[in-house]
């Protein structure tokens, strides 16, 4: 998968035309096809690394995630992030992808994007961890600490320890008053 699609005939110009921002990641990651639509929503990220277009706090699960469409152990996944666009500009998405597969070997990913803009993403606050910020961003989506667990692959011990923190960090007693606070002291 070093150029285009490969899959041929009509299909990838089909869609070349569809509305949704979409894309295909080879199997290392690397951003090989995108359509107009990603490309008004992030700029021409063609040939990087799936990395490079996550923010910093979303990429240590944006890799989670991919590598298991690589691996196989994942059909699907549907998930909230953020990406930069090659301006730098945040966009907060809801991400749905599969792995593209020849015969039984994952030779691939494609994926969805839709933008959330109802949904502005929070930059993240200067004196939490990545691991914070993505906590207090489930805590947004109203997840509960077992599901926080889950999504995170931690013990749920874990993510109390996070949750704490994270509280001492912003001052507060509550996830209520976490997800406020954020969202008031941290720009857009």
């Amino acid at each position: 998968m070093t150029t285009g699609l490969g899959v041929g005939g009509d299909i990838e110009q089909a869609l070349e035309n569809v509305g949704v921002p979409s894309y295909v990641l080879d199997t290392t990651g690397i951003v090989r096809w995108i359509n107009p639509a990603a490309e008004r929503l992030l700029g021409n990220v063609r040939g990087r690394h799936i990395t490079s277009v996550v923010a910093p706090e979303d990429s240590r699960r944006a890799r989670e995630l991919f590598t298991r469409k690589v691996l196989g152990t994942t059909a699907a996944t549907d998930a909230p992030g953020v990406l930069l666009s090659t301006t730098g500009q945040r966009v907060a998405v809801e991400i749905s992808a599969v792995p593209l597969k020849n015969g039984e070997q994952v030779v691939g990913v494609f994926g969805l994007l839709e933008e959330r803009p109802d949904n502005t993403p929070m930059a993240p606050h200067p004196h939490l961890t990545p691991r914070q910020v993505e906590v207090l961003r489930l805590l947004e989506q109203g997840r509960s600490t077992k599901q926080i667990a889950a999504e995170l692959h931690l013990s749920t011990e874990t993510v109390r320890n996070h949750i704490r923190r994270l509280f001492r960090a912003l001052g507060v007693n509550s996830r209520l008053e976490a997800v406020a606070a954020a969202r008031s002291t941290t720009p857009h």
